[in-house]
């Protein structure tokens, strides 16, 4: 019966001209325009391919991983109208090659920040939970990535594929991820964290990895706006010097910075003195530091206790590799411009159904974006968007996508939850 009301709901909604919105409910058009014009590939010359179709293009890249670019744009008909019904597999190249990675990473950049303005997350005492943590992405062997990215080696040489070393930010209740930087495979993780930075939001609460421990970068994320706190395990052997007690195992303490880090980062003391909790857990001791001082706002048995939310990060890192990239663990592309291209898109495709499943949660009390199965709503788009035929050549930019995520939504309204919603383990 639930399968027989689904099916009923979802032609009703395809067989109603209001149901099939624009482009404008997933993707505001005027906003990927205005992403066009920044990265200076915004053109008045009308191709077959213009550069609003090859973005979407470059977006379902990501989520059919065994087509080629080609097979993509054929199947969801990401074209005008035109002399003949296909166009040639060289000039999706093309078209891709217009587009660039700028674009795809500005029109990123335009989205989280409108989608998590939108999303009204949940906070812990007054303050958003994110997560920073990286990642690698395998890379084909190229010359050209090589040289860029380059990769592995141990005393017989460079070993394994060209890849790239990837640090990103996260909203932990939402999986909507906030920004990203990306190097070669030899860059260093706190580096590329500091460009993280500008993008962090103020009251927000951002949980580290020990692998990031640098005083200079938690002081500078600290000062860069208003309430944006930290947190992160105490690195191994770190001294320190307790200069208040607030609890038991909780207490004011002193951290010394080295020279190196002072002429690294302008304006950092000699001294730090964030806040050390501590809580045996299974009979190993948790040391926690944080720039959370008041122990009144923040409750030491919480702050340990909310640490265990930073695997939410991990959840992401995998629901992207595993799930939305089908284990296909290497990237596509031979040149690192069009690698760069397909990492933004993976990342804005994996952003677009995250909100959307955002947008479903909303009609689902109780239930946390995070606690939905991507790998359910990943084979909703998959099968909904290849079984969707649009009416005509070049409709299917305004058409397809509305249509299926408002099928998906109804489903989800009219309580179909257990394709979506699995429980805990899903």
């Amino acid at each position: 019966m639930r399968l027989a009301r689904a099916l009923e709901l979802t032609h009703n909604i395809a067989s109603t001209p209001n149901a099939i919105e624009g482009l404008g409910s997933l993707l505001d058009l005027s906003l990927v325009e205005r992403a066009l014009e920044q990265a200076g590939v915004a053109t008045l010359r009308k191709r077959r391919l213009p550069l609003e179709m090859m973005l979407w293009c470059v977006i379902s890249m990501a989520f059919f991983r065994r087509m080629s670019a080609w097979d993509v744009v054929s199947r969801m008909n990401i074209m005008l109208p035109g002399q003949r019904p296909l166009v040639a597999p060289s000039a999706v190249v093309q078209a891709r090659q217009r587009l660039g990675s700028e674009a795809v990473r500005q029109v990123f950049n335009l989205t989280q920040k409108s989608w998590h303005e939108a999303a009204g997350h949940p906070t812990w005492a007054g303050l958003r939970l994110l997560g920073v943590d990286g990642v690698v992405w395998r890379t084909p062997d190229t010359p050209e990535n090589r040289e860029r990215y380059d990769s592995a080696s141990n005393q017989h040489g460079d070993t394994g594929f060209p890849q790239v070393r990837m640090v990103y930010q996260m909203e932990l209740t939402s999986h909507l991820l906030i920004g990203s930087a990306f190097d070669g495979y030899r860059s260093n993780e706190m580096k590329l964290a500091e460009q993280l930075i500008e993008t962090t939001p103020d009251h927000s609460l951002t949980l580290f990895d020990r692998g990031f421990y640098s005083l200079g970068l938690l002081h500078q994320w600290q000062q860069a706006g208003v309430e944006r706190h930290w947190l992160m395990p105490l690195k191994k052997g770190a001294q320190y010097e307790v200069i208040q007690r607030l609890g038991r195992q909780d207490a004011i303490v002193s951290l010394s910075t080295s020279p190196q880090a002072r002429k690294q980062w302008p304006g950092l003391s000699e001294r730090l003195t964030p806040r050390l909790l501590s809580k045996t857990v299974k009979g190993k001791v948790c040391q926690i530091l944080t720039s959370m001082a008041d122990p009144l706002r923040f409750p030491s048995d919480e702050i340990v206790d909310l640490y265990s939310q930073r695997w939410e990060i991990e959840s992401g890192f995998r629901e992207m590799k595993q799930t939305l990239l089908n284990s296909s663990y290497t990237l596509r592309s031979k040149t690192p411009e069009m690698v760069e291209q397909d990492l933004w898109g993976v990342l804005l495709g994996y952003n677009l159904l995250r909100y959307q499943m955002v947008e479903m949660s909303r009609h689902c009390p109780g239930i946390y974006p995070c606690e939905m199965s991507f790998t359910a709503c990943t084979g909703q788009f998959s099968g909904l968007s290849t079984a969707y035929r649009p009416i005509a050549p070049g409709t299917s930019l305004n058409t397809w996508p509305s249509c299926m995520f408002q099928r998906r939504t109804t489903c989800c309204r009219i309580g179909v939850r257990s394709v979506f919603i699995p429980g805990p383990s899903g």
